[in-house]
């Protein structure tokens, strides 16, 4: 999934944003670090309003992120009842924000499974699930972020980016 626009964000005059394009960060760029990381940040919002945030395992694949998370987890039960969220990696120097909303889903074991097991080989041997893992109807646990607006940058403030999808 390619954003649609791509601009700075708003921010105040003292952060020293420039005011041109230039240096803008291109998206695959931000993808690769995406698809690198091995832990995960993500909030979400408890049904009464106030905040929850976990560390995830997942993997980025096809211009989305992809974990497992049981219908008994807190933060799946938050989605459940608002499917908004927002995703981040561990860095607070060279930062990517995913905001975006998380579904349940599944994956059939000859394709998607399967590209799926490969990704989540990153974590071997502490986890290795199969290309079955998540082929049954409640998608075994799986759930899929779909991003609809990004930040990052990785030398603030100079390639401070918003992306929007």
């Amino acid at each position: 999934m390619e954003p649609h626009h791509r601009a700075r964000p708003t921010m105040p005059d003292g952060y020293g944003l420039p005011r041109t394009e230039e240096g803008l960060l291109r998206w695959d760029e931000v993808e690769q670090r995406l698809r690198a990381s091995l832990h995960y940040w993500l909030a979400t919002v408890r049904p009464d309003g106030t905040p929850h945030c976990v560390p995830r395992w997942g993997v980025w694949l096809d211009g989305r992120f992809y974990y497992d998370g049981a219908p008994t987890t807190r933060h799946v039960r938050n989605l459940h009842h608002n499917p908004a969220c927002t995703l981040t990696l561990e860095s607070a120097t060279e930062v990517v924000i995913v905001e975006g909303v998380s579904a349940a889903t599944r994956a059939d074991p000859a394709d998607l499974g399967a590209r799926l097991a490969t990704a989540f080989s990153k974590y071997h041997p502490d986890y290795a699930p199969g290309p079955d893992s998540w082929a049954d109807a409640e998608g075994g646990g799986l759930r899929l972020i779909t991003p609809k607006r990004a930040l990052a940058w990785f030398q603030f403030p100079k390639d401070c980016t918003r992306f929007v999808f």
